[in-house]
């Protein structure tokens, strides 16, 4: 192949790695869950028994520790599939056909800016960095308050045509805040009020809508905790 571009050969590999970190860096979904190496999917047996979950149940819950990935490698990576519909061949859960309507909601309106909207967009300074492609996000809407550069809407465009809207919430808004609209998608990252949950289930009701929990259950056996465990109890050992 004849370059006749007028660049020369370290000029030319030079762009050529920066579009090659450009594109890891705004297209990060792609790496998750290879089929091989250290962090190949079989390597995850809870994570792919939770995707694999949705399938069947409307309601879910990753129960776990710390630092284990629950917030962006399970919540985070299937609210982000949905939303765009690119979901992987092996993808086991459940999968939309359109664009869906969707919430993320956190403690407050900071945490949320710093741990889910930084998840799925990337620091405020380098948005389209984080797990939904820097070329499926059609627009962004700030919240207004006190919060700075915190965001309430990603418009995102979907693989197959129009465009998802997810909107992002806090429990400190209370319950109010969480009626009036159908919702296909709820994800709940850290444990909410049972007021809370009680009303984002109403919402997914009609649309047969997925419930997805993330957390660690730093409230002990509270009644959201207890909500999926069988007759409400840890079972015997």
């Amino acid at each position: 192949m004849t370059i006749s571009s007028g660049l020369s050969k370290k000029h030319l590999v030079t762009l050529i790695l920066k579009e090659k970190e450009r594109r890891r860096r705004t297209r990060r979904l792609e790496s998750f869950y290879p089929d091989s190496g250290p962090l190949a999917r079989d390597k995850y047996p809870k994570h792919m028994a939770f995707f694999s979950g949705g399938k069947t149940n409307r309601e879910r819950l990753m129960l776990a520790a710390n630092r284990i990935g629950k917030t962006e490698g399970v919540g985070g990576y299937e609210v982000t599939l949905h939303l765009t519909g690119l979901y992987p061949e092996w993808w086991p859960g459940r999968r939309f056909t359109g664009p869906i309507r969707a919430w993320a909601a956190g403690d407050t309106t900071q945490t949320v800016r710093d741990i889910i909207q930084m998840k799925l967009l990337g620091p405020p300074s380098d948005v389209g960095t984080g797990l939904i492609p820097a070329t499926c996000i059609a627009d962004i809407k700030n919240r207004s308050g006190s919060v700075p550069d915190a965001v309430e809407t990603i418009t995102v465009h979907h693989r197959q045509g129009g465009e998802s809207r997810l909107v992002l919430k806090s429990y400190d808004q209370k319950r109010k805040s969480f009626q009036g609209t159908e919702q296909d998608v709820v994800w709940l990252d850290e444990e909410p009020p049972l007021s809370i949950y009680a009303e984002c289930l109403i919402r997914t009701m009609t649309t047969n809508g997925l419930m997805i929990c993330t957390f660690t259950p730093l409230s002990g056996m509270s009644e959201v905790v207890r909500h999926f465990l069988p007759h409400g109890r840890l079972p015997e050992t």
